[in-house]
Order: structure tokens, then sequence, then C-alpha cells
């Protein structure tokens, strides 16, 4: 396919800024003026070019969204959940793209009674995210926040569902939101507009008057965060960093009392917990990195009446505690895989829920109720479709409630995955989770190869029928999971940040490398892919190894490290100065300039590249893809494309709607079978 069209060339407009002795120019920095006709011009000329490089593919991709849309039963229910005398969920209407909230009285048989049409809700704008949605104790009143731009710009709004009457003012820039026990009372978060951290707390009513600020946090490291116990007893108020955290508790039947530290605050020490009977249990990285559960008086939280329930191992993260009336569930993760601890509280009995597959992901469904002893849990691999089981923890027994429907010929038996690994150059073995068709033979096959690497997130073996557009072409589809992240606990993250960070990129490369060095693939039938910390990792990869592979997809990616992370004004910059350090500290500023992909950026030849970013997306600003286009542009010295496109109308995960998300990924999906040869 010939690419006629010239690209845009971004107006050059030198800045230069000196870091620790050593200059640093920028030719783009102008691209930040967001209200700018100019800068808008170029997102749009970019855009334009990028769809006419791309328009011989229009078939291909939508030959792709109408097979991808086949599979999905596009009028369905997600599995209904009790919480008090109601029956909660969602479902989808064929045609229309979001989803409608709606509950039952008692039964599944009772009428329904609609809370929220976000079809009706987004009537007019383009975009639509709902984040707090909060049923008040006594089941009246609906606590919702809804953001209309993508910029995670959320107004709470609290609805008389008896009435439909609104009953206050709607609040600007909340977080989140917990109900006293009197159902009038109610906390919330707020964010500070500037940097986009929670980081007071208020308390008011439904009766009106002004709202109380409770707490405010003073360290810009820390973001505030408010939930509740599922014993519904104590409210509880989390400041967290990246490292440290702390919380604080409030009887929720005594809204106007005040807050109590469970555990003071004591740096690169935290903790989490839920509350059972006269104690708490608490999730806490005291005396190893992967955390140990200990149980602690409620009414006393010295050391001294700590007893520990869950010693910690060196191979096992605990990634999570939760209580209910007879039991308590651990989450851990061992080997990279998930696994489901039960206990019982009044026998000396342990459990663990069993997997089957060679590589899966596992995680906890919605569990409102606090008197029963039936756990909800979620499952998916590479070829299991989402699914919700519950799990007895008196029997050991688990029943499948729902698997999403993948409609059409799909057979789970022509696919299979498998766990590999890599040898990094430290001797360090990396995990590779892989799936691929049976019959797809044994020779070098293309391939797409994805990863994160950071914050000590977990990269998921999930599933979606999207992919299997990929796979029935022929393409073997991988996870790298490399340090930075969470799979094999909290040294994989720490072997993958601040200082560490290189390790992440040549993690990322070993196992391309293995792909190809095992037969499973070729460079130049590989294409990699990363979004937000991912598309930094891509970025960093293609600037390492520019002969790593035929294509990269960068999606609302962190290509311009340094500079954002020098400006402290910018959301997320105080707080991430934990996980890749600050460039005006000169060890730290090393670190980051080794590997930053806008800075390294030098003339070569590069892979074809597509990068993807949204006009209002408030964690990666578009302007850093668009800055890492600009300058590429101006370096590259091959004939393969480089495309840059942008959301006008969404944030940091794209469009809203069902569809035309879909309708990205088909846009991604062509590109990609292009690149590989399989466009024809």
């Amino acid at each position: 396919m010939t690419i006629h069209s010239a690209p845009p060339a971004a107006r050059r407009i030198p800045t230069t800024a000196v870091l620790h002795g050593e200059p640093l120019v920028d030719d783009y920095a102008w691209l930040r003026d967001r209200e700018s006709p100019e800068v808008r011009a170029y997102l749009e000329a970019e855009n334009r070019y990028a769809e006419g490089v791309l328009a011989p593919l229009a078939g291909l991709e939508s030959a792709l969204y109408d097979e991808m849309l086949a599979r999905i039963k596009q009028t369905d229910l997600s599995v209904p959940y009790r919480d008090g005398e109601y029956w909660y969920y969602t479902r989808t209407e064929e045609r229309k793209q979001y989803a409608i909230y709606c509950r039952k009285f008692e039964t599944l048989e009772a009428v329904e009674e609609v809370l929220l049409d976000l079809n009706q809700m987004v009537i007019g704008r383009s975009f639509i995210a709902v984040a707090v949605f909060a049923v008040s104790p006594d089941a009246r009143y609906l606590a919702y926040s809804t953001d209309v731009t993508g910029f995670r710009e959320y107004t709470l709004h609290i609805k008389d569902l008896a009435t439909g009457t609104e009953m206050i003012e709607p609040i600007p820039h909340v977080g989140t939101l917990v109900w006293a026990a009197d159902s009038r009372i109610f906390f919330y978060t707020v964010e500070d507009q500037t940097t986009k951290r929670d980081f007071r707390l208020y308390r008011t009513s439904l009766a009106g008057g002004t709202a109380d600020l409770v707490y405010e946090e003073p360290d810009e490291r820390f973001r505030v965060v408010v939930t509740r116990t599922r014993s519904r007893r104590f409210l509880v108020l989390y400041a967290a960093s990246h490292l440290t955290s702390e919380a604080q508790v409030l009887e929720a039947g005594n809204p106007t009392g005040g807050w109590r530290v469970v555990i003071p605050r004591e740096h690169d020490r935290e903790y989490d917990l839920d509350h059972h009977d006269d104690r708490f249990f608490v999730r806490i990285n005291d005396t190893s990195r992967n955390f140990r559960v200990v149980t602690v008086p409620v009414t006393d939280s010295n050391p001294a009446g700590w007893t520990e329930v869950l010693a910690p191992q060196d191979d096992v993260m605990i990634e999570g505690v939760e209580c209910f009336a007879g039991h308590w569930v651990a989450w851990e993760r061992c080997e990279g895989l998930p696994r489901i601890r039960i206990a019982d509280l009044d026998r000396d009995q342990v459990r663990y829920v069993g997997f089957e597959e060679e590589v899966y992901e596992a995680g906890p469904a919605v569990n409102a109720e606090w008197h029963t002893h039936q756990f909800r849990y979620r499952y998916e691999s590479f070829v299991t479709a989402p699914s919700v089981y519950e799990y007895d923890m008196t029997t050991g027994d688990s029943v499948l409630l729902k698997r999403k429907d993948v409609l059409g010929d799909y057979d789970p038996a022509r696919y299979q995955s498998e766990r590999l690994f890599a040898t990094a150059a430290d001797g360090t073995r990396i995990p590779i989770s892989l799936v691929r068709r049976r019959d797809a033979g044994s020779g070098p096959a293309p391939a797409y190869l994805t990863g994160y690497g950071a914050y000590g997130i977990s990269f998921p073996v999930s599933f979606t029928s999207n992919r299997l557009s990929l796979l029935d072409r022929g393409v073997t589809f991988a996870v790298a999971h490399v340090r930075g992240g969470g799979e094999l606990g909290r040294r994989w993250h720490d072997g993958g940040r601040m200082g560490q960070k290189q390790n992440t990129f040549t993690d990322f490369i070993a196992c391309a490398d293995h792909l190809v060095a095992t037969g499973r693939t070729r460079h130049d039938r590989l294409a990699i892919d990363g979004g937000s910390a991912g598309g930094l990792l891509i970025g960093a990869v293609v600037n390492l190894r520019r002969d790593l592979c035929a294509a990269a997809l960068l999606e609302v990616p962190f290509v311009d490290v340094i500079n954002t992370m020098r400006d402290a004004t910018l959301p997320l910059t105080v707080g991430e100065y934990e996980e890749w350090g600050n460039p005006d500290v000169e060890e730290q500023y090393r670190w980051i300039r080794a590997y930053c992909p806008y800075t390294n950026l030098t003339a070569g030849a590069y892979p074809a590249i597509l990068v993807r970013t949204s006009l209002n997306d408030s964690q990666v600003m578009y302007w850093e893809p668009a800055k890492y286009v600009a300058r590429l542009r101006t370096l590259k010295t091959d004939g393969n494309p480089l495309l840059l496109l942008t959301n006008l109308g969404a944030g940091h995960g794209g469009a809203s709607g069902r569809y035309d998300r879909l309708r990205e990924i088909a846009t991604d999906y062509a590109f990609v079978l292009w690149r590989l040869g399989l466009a024809g």
C-alpha cells in the first residue's frame, strides 16, 4: 500500500532548559497550548493524514468491526447482586452505546426500576462515564457522579429514587463518596482542580447547609479515598502515596464524631483493612514487602495487641483481604497467578479455590452482603470468557452463575494458551503468557506482544472476543510480564521502578527475542503494543531496538517523561516521584534521561508506528504523544508510516461508547494486520 500525501510538519519553536548542566532543547513545547487554533489545526491535520494513509484498509476495518460486533451479545444483563432488599444489575440494549443501571425489589421477578440510563444522559454529548454509584443504606437515595468530557472531572448528583427529585445542587470535582448509617449524612472527597489529586474530605447532609471540611491532606504525594467496611459498621478514610498509606475510621452510626487513625503513617509502610466484630483484619507490609495479615483490636492499635493470622511468604504476594460474618478471604498471587484463600472464622479451616488452566485471571466480583456463606469471584483466561462464580465457603463448591456469551461458532478447544519464560540479561526469568490457534502450525507466525510494567500492577491474562479476529488470522498473542509490574510480588515492582526502570524495557526485549529464538515468530512478523505507562515501555523499547518489530502501537503513551515530571502543576506528577523519580534531583534525572522516549529519539530507521491520544486525557496529556510524533517525523529515515490519531472528544480510555470503542479497535487491528502482511 502506497502513502500518497505528505505528513503534517509541526512548526519548530526551540525552547531550552538546562538540567544539571545539560541543555535540553524542546522544539514542540508550544503544542501544550490546548486553546491555540494552531494546535487544534495540527491535531486535525494529523488525523486527516492518518485517515488518508489508512483509507485503503477501510474494507478490512469494516470486516473486523462487523465480525467483532457479531460475537457480542448486544442485549445483555450483568449478574444481579443483592444489597439489602434489592437486586442490582446493569443491562445493555442492541444499538445503544451505554449501560442502563437497574434494580428490583426482593425478587428478580419484580418490576424493574431504572436508576440511570446513560443513553439518555449522554444525548447532546460525545462522552459519558460514571464513577460514584452509591445507594443509601435505606435504599431511597442514589449518589452518582458523571464525567462528560473524558478529563475525569466528575460531578456529584443525588437523586431521590422514590420521586426522581434531585436532592442537592451538583457538586463538582468529587472523587469518592460514602453514606453514614442514617442515609442523610454523607462524606465525599474532592480533588485539587490543578493537580487532580483528591485531597479533602467533606461531610454534608441532604438537609442542606454548608459542607464541613473534615480532613485535608497536605502532602502532595498522597491522595485520599473514603469507603466503608463490608460489615457497614465503619467508614474508612485512606490517605496513600505509591509507597505509604494510613487509614482513619469512624463509626458509621456516629457521623459527627471524630475520625481515628488506626495505625499511624510511617514512610514506606502500606496497609489496608476490613472489619470483623471487635477487630480489624489488616494487610500490612511492615515485616515483608509481600505483606502479611494481622488482626488489630478495634479499641487499641498498639502493636503489642496484634495477632498474625497469615504470615508473609517470599514467593506469595497478598493482594487484598475481605471479611464476611463467618469467613475472611485473602487474595494472593503466586508465580504470577492469582489464587483465593478462604478461612473459616469459627473453625481452623482454610480452603483454596482451585483453577485448572495454565494461565488465567481471577478476582473479586460484587459481594455486598455481610451475613452470607456465598462468595462471588470473577474468572477468565485467554480462552475462557469472563465468568462469575459463586463459591460456598462452608462446602467449598463453586457454581457458575454466568459466562459472557461469545456468539457465532466460538470453540475454546481451537485455541491453546501456555506460560513461557524468557531469560533477561541478569539471569532473571520473565514470564510470558501466550495464546494461539492449535492449528496454527509450527513455523514462525505473525505475533502481537504487549506489556505494561509499572506501579506494581499485574497485566491480566484476560479474555476478549475481539482478539479472535487476530488469532483466527494466524496471529499469536502474548503478554510480557516484565518487571515494574506486580506479577511476582513487590520485588517485581521494585525491580522495574526508579533506578531499576531499565529492567522493564530490557525484559520486554528479552521476551520478544525469546519468541523469535524459539521459532514462534520473526522480528519482521512482530507487532508490539502498550498503553499509558505501557506506551512509555514501547517508546523506550523502540529506541533501544528499532529492529525488534515490524509495527508498534503506542496508546495514550507517557513518552515525555522528563518534561512532565518536572512540572509539579500537572496531574499525577508529584505522587509519581515515587515511581519514576524527580528530575530535579540529579541522580534521578540520570535514571530518566537514559530512557525517556521523547528525549532519546535519534535519526534512523523506525518500524511502522501508530500513536493514539485523546484531547481530554488528564493522565497523559495529549501533547506528549503529539510532540513525540512531531519530533520523530524530523528524524526517521525510513518509509514506514508514522501515524497520530487524536480523539478530540474523549479521555485516557478513548471512546466511552461501546460501538465507538469497537471502531477504534478495528482500526488498530487493521493497522497491525497490514504491517504483518495479513491485510489481503
